[in-house]
């Protein structure tokens, strides 16, 4: 089993703290930090030798970007160089090819605040794989139902992928899909990038308890 536990970071300067607590990678939330991104960004690498996701998430995802596309490459070009991945969400489609120039793997992401038909998860799972190497799709599940459709999706769909959920009245969920073939798991190191996310300290136990 390959699942990853991400470090999502709210505070850039916890990239060290990631990886003492255990985590495989980190992700730079871009569109949370205030400054200079390039300097934040380089700052974070210097400290942490892991692997980086940049995500700059747009405001209809979650997120706190409010431009559209060309702001996005705007923004994000500079700090290319520093990624490993980089997260494009499906509105951002047009600048993946650039993205893939550099040599940089990417994350083709969907975000939505309701739960999706599980033939309608395949069709956005192959849309998102045209242009990415892993696609992550996060649904909000409106009962138990829905996180057995998200489990059958997951555990069926081509790998790689990673699959989530929203909110916290499922947030049980974010610790069975990793065992159905989920790619990384989203964590957080003091203050969570979404609600029901478990610390990252956590999610190390929970691997060790489970055998993941």
């Amino acid at each position: 089993m390959t699942m990853k536990i991400v470090a999502a970071l709210t505070d850039p300067s916890h990239a060290a703290r990631a990886a003492e607590l255990g985590a495989d990678l980190i992700e730079l939330r871009v569109d949370l930090y205030d400054g200079d991104l390039l300097e934040i960004v380089e700052g974070a690498r210097a400290n942490c030798s892991l692997p980086a996701i940049v995500t700059m998430r747009s405001a209809q995802e979650g997120g706190r970007f409010f431009g559209d596309a060309d702001a996005w490459i705007e923004k994000v070009r500079p700090l290319i160089p520093l990624a490993d991945y980089v997260d494009i969400e499906q509105h951002f489609v047009q600048h993946a090819q650039e993205v893939r120039d550099a040599g940089k793997k990417i994350i083709a992401s969907h975000h939505t605040s309701q739960m999706v038909p599980l033939y309608i998860l395949f069709v956005m799972e192959r849309e998102l794989r045209a242009y990415g190497d892993i696609p992550k799709i996060v649904v909000t599940p409106g009962n138990d139902a829905d996180i057995i459709e998200l489990l059958t999706f997951t555990q069926a769909a081509q790998k790689p992928v990673c699959t989530g959920v929203m909110g916290g009245e499922f947030r049980h969920a974010r610790a069975m899909l990793p065992l159905l073939g989920s790619e990384f798991v989203y964590c957080h190191t003091g203050t969570p990038t979404a609600a029901g996310q478990y610390s990252v300290a956590e999610f190390v136990e929970l691997r060790r308890i489970l055998g993941m």
